[in-house]
């Protein structure tokens, strides 16, 4: 399970990070704002991105579920029970789960239609969620049997 927890963990820094990158003002994908709005988050009538607290917060997010993972997979000690921790992993895999799911609904493309964040949705975002849902499911499973 030790891979397992760094495979999981591994783009979940690099998804933190550009969450604080955002929270900076960094604009990449995009070329401002606007663009990277449009490319990341898909709202209608996006015209600007999130404010730095909520870029701040989800960055923050993503570290604890990173930790969680790496937790389960003894990569350290951590001061919470496995049973504690295989909970919060069970947790995050449903969310994460749940999230990359409506990511193919069709209420989810009414909610986030703008292009190009809809088209990377379905093929990229939505699948990474469910992945990471089902391998926070594999470890909080695991977790549960130890």
């Amino acid at each position: 399970m030790s891979i397992l927890a760094l495979c999981l963990a591994l783009p979940l820094v690099g998804i933190a990070a550009l969450h604080a990158y955002w929270g900076v003002g960094g604009v990449w994908p995009g070329t401002d704002g606007a663009s990277c709005a449009r490319t990341v988050a898909g709202f209608r009538g996006m015209e600007a991105m999130p404010p730095p607290t909520a870029c701040f917060a989800v960055a923050l997010v993503v570290v604890v579920m990173a930790l969680v993972a790496l937790a389960l997979g003894g990569w350290y000690a951590e001061p919470i029970g496995p049973a504690h921790l295989a909970g919060m992993a069970l947790f995050i895999g449903l969310v994460l789960l749940g999230r990359g799911a409506l990511g193919f609904t069709p209420w989810w493309r009414r909610l986030a239609p703008e292009q190009p964040f809809a088209r990377l949705d379905r093929r990229y975002y939505s699948p990474l969620l469910v992945l990471l849902g089902l391998g926070f499911l594999a470890l909080a499973f695991a977790g549960l049997a130890a």
